[in-house]
């Protein structure tokens, strides 16, 4: 599992952007996006590098992980 703090998140529109993305890299993902701490969790089987490069891809910023 990862958790990634992501910048640029402000609305449930973005938080399911971000799911979108990761869900479209890997279909199994499971995706949990904290809007208040702007934390996502998820757990794939994808790489920690195609992860945060999915997000950067939906527009997002990854600060840390």
């Amino acid at each position: 599992m990862y958790e990634l703090k992501v910048d640029g998140m402000t609305c449930n529109g973005c938080a399911a952007s971000v799911k979108r993305a990761l869900q479209t890299l890997d279909s199994n993902a499971s995706v949990n996006v904290d809007l208040l701490s702007k934390i996502v969790k998820v757990e794939t089987t994808a790489q920690l590098d195609q992860v945060k490069t999915a997000i950067v891809d939906a527009g997002y910023d990854v600060l840390g992980s």
